[in-house]
């Protein structure tokens, strides 16, 4: 199960994206980026954060642990924006924490040239985005971190937020395991992912059993509000049932058809380009970043 926690100090909010995270201390002396229940985004966020890491994490794959952190208000009530203490104090009880890796470095274009990652890695991380629907980590918004970046232990690709994932369940009724999703632009699509030999090692260990034990550690107070169903654990078998029967059917949705490097850099040209072109004479000396951030993202800012 998930470790439980409780928060001490509220550091500061995390403003680079729309669920307003924010950084806190625990009573296990440990630093969390903490998602509260009480964002725009719902528990369902919440619930793709806990099934998706957890199943990447069993699958060997770089993800930060998480921890369910009880957070009381009153433990940031010197936040001075108000919009993020109406957030708090929504949001009192049970929140998702995630390890902080400090320094950490956003996997940015930039950072991609020249960052090696193995074909079988790519493979994997790009595999398990298919099977879990996450369609949220693209060439300019990777969410992907490179750590450590200090000292002697070589970096690494670690996995970060998963709150976009399995997009199914926002409309379980319309929806078909074996649905193909257009994954040309993932973040590792320009390193050869090999999505076929990733698919032999990890589609046989996504077990039931391996499925129910990952859906046990969402507490129940973020499911039972599904629509659609009566109790919590008939929102888990729901989860377990869908994945089930996607990995059994991954002939059907494997992505395999990724750009080259130079395709990748020759259409970001050819966007930019357009765009240029469609903007007035005033506005043409304003730098172009096509979703890329502004300036690359601290090390601490890994949850969004």
């Amino acid at each position: 199960m998930l470790r439980e926690v409780t928060a001490t100090r509220y550091i500061e909010p995390l403003r680079s994206g729309g669920s307003v995270p924010g950084i806190v201390e625990a009573d296990d002396l440990g630093t969390y980026v903490v998602k509260f229940t009480g964002s725009a985004q719902g528990h369902k966020a919440l619930v793709a954060e806990v099934i998706v890491g957890e199943l990447a994490r069993a699958l060997g794959l770089r993800f930060p642990e998480l921890v369910l952190v009880h957070f009381d208000p009153a433990v940031a009530a010197a936040e001075p924006h108000q919009e993020v203490r109406e957030l708090h104090s929504a949001s009192a009880g049970l929140n998702l924490g995630m390890d902080c890796l400090p320094g950490a470095r956003d996997l940015t274009p930039e950072l991609a040239r020249v960052f090696p990652v193995d074909p079988l890695e790519a493979g994997r991380v790009v595999w398990l985005d298919a099977l879990t629907v996450n369609v949220d980590r693209t060439v300019h918004s990777s969410n992907l971190m490179v750590w450590p970046t200090l000292g002697t232990v070589p970096p690494r690709l670690w996995l970060i937020d998963h709150g976009a994932a399995l997009v199914f369940h926002h409309r379980w009724d319309t929806t078909t395991p074996a649905k193909r999703y257009d994954f040309r632009h993932h973040a590792l699509g320009q390193y050869g992912p090999d999505v076929r030999a990733a698919d032999a090692e990890l589609a046989p260990r996504v077990t039931e059993e391996l499925l129910r034990a990952i859906a046990a550690e969402v507490p129940d107070a973020w499911l039972a509000e599904d629509a659609g169903f009566g109790t919590p654990d008939d929102v888990r078998d729901a989860y377990v049932g869908y994945l089930l029967a996607r990995v059994r059917r991954s002939a059907e949705w494997l992505p395999t058809d990724f750009p080259s490097r130079e395709q990748v850099a020759a259409e970001d040209a050819a966007r930019a380009a357009r765009t240029q072109a469609g903007r007035p004479d005033w506005l043409k000396q304003v730098p172009d970043l096509h979703g890329k951030p502004a300036v690359e993202h601290d090390g601490a800012i890994h949850l969004r």
